[in-house]
């Protein structure tokens, strides 16, 4: 028996029960990994309400990435072996746990150069800005782009990713401390969106001809201002709905600058391992180039997992969130 986070039923951080659990040894394919650090991402937040399309049926361990030491493998295992450090993310739920089973093709190597909480803490949100950075939208130096919660998790890492190219990075945030992280991790220009409006603020920037891209994990709060900000033929890059889902869309909104739009589901630019791994490979040479600077800013026992829900839900969080094993 191990120690994990449990949901027994849909509402709010209370509903994250600690439980003992029962792991098992890996079938065909699968590995057994003891978890040196853990990964918080807002789609926890919205499993853990019911809220996500693909929440997964209760009871449930919350939870999709993390990083350890593989301590058993399956049959036919031959993309890892016991002692190896590796990471995962963009999995079926079940991370908030001391140990789990999962999928061995879903496991990355980590280089040991990155830390093993690092690796946890950045390996889904930093495919996720692989992704938005460099596959559903590849950003150019010519490309001015706009990204809201320029500090969170996802944000902060498209920021400095964006600017390394050297492409004009606008960020919204909701605090002056956020402001001054946004700054260092490469904005240009901030907007604290609660004091000003952020699309006169976009558009006085870019002297009325808006953005090429918008990076949105805000949903319902920003969803229409960040159409308007896009240039014609601009690409609405739509990946998260901390603030609800938006209203439905007339054509018309889209049609009247010929924009597009997509919601990048990180399931869809991963599922084939040759490119789960080369996503991660260029990931990691990218945090051990300093390219990327991984803000590991918040830390909570597995155990807490209830306040690190609380104050990632309040926005007292910034970079990333990980849950340490009570033991480690």
């Amino acid at each position: 028996m191990v120690k994990a986070i449990r949901v027994r039923q849909h509402g709010g951080p209370e509903v994250l029960k600690w439980e003992d659990v029962e792991v098992g040894d890996p079938k065909e394919g699968e590995i057994r990994l003891k978890h040196k650090a853990i990964g918080i991402n807002f789609l926890d937040v919205y499993m853990r309400k019911g809220l996500y399309e693909s929440s997964p049926p209760l009871p449930f361990i919350p939870g999709m990435e993390g990083a350890g030491v593989v301590t058993a493998v399956g049959a036919g295992v031959t993309t890892c072996k016991v002692g190896d450090l590796v990471a995962y993310g963009v999995l079926d739920v079940g991370s908030y746990s001391e140990e789990r089973i999962l999928p061995a093709d879903r496991a990355v190597p980590v280089p040991s150069y990155i830390d093993p909480v690092v690796a946890a803490s950045v390996i889904f949100k930093g495919l996720t800005a692989q992704v938005l950075v460099r596959r559903s939208f590849k950003v150019e130096r010519e490309h001015t782009v706009l990204v809201h919660a320029a500090a969170g998790g996802v944000g902060y890492l498209v920021c400095q990713w964006a600017s390394s190219v050297g492409a004009t990075v606008i960020g919204t945030v909701s605090t002056k401390e956020k402001a001054v992280q946004a700054k260092e991790d490469g904005c240009q220009h901030v907007i604290l969106y609660k004091d000003e409006n952020f699309v006169d603020r976009v558009m006085e920037i870019t002297s009325g001809k808006g953005v090429d891209v918008v990076y949105d994990s805000v949903g319902k709060d920003t969803f229409d201002g960040s159409l308007t900000c896009l240039k014609p033929r601009g690409l609405m890059c739509h990946f998260g709905m901390a603030s609800g889902e938006p209203e439905p869309i007339a054509f018309a909104k889209l049609s009247s600058k010929s924009l597009f739009y997509t919601f990048p589901a990180l399931k869809a630019y991963t599922d084939d391992r040759e490119e789960l791994v080369a996503a991660a490979e260029e990931l990691f040479s990218c945090v051990a180039k300093g390219v990327l600077r991984v803000r590991v800013n918040h830390k909570y026992p597995l155990s807490q997992a209830v306040q690190a829900h609380v104050d990632l839900e309040s926005r007292k969080t910034t970079g990333s969130v990980v849950l340490i094993p009570d033991e480690e």
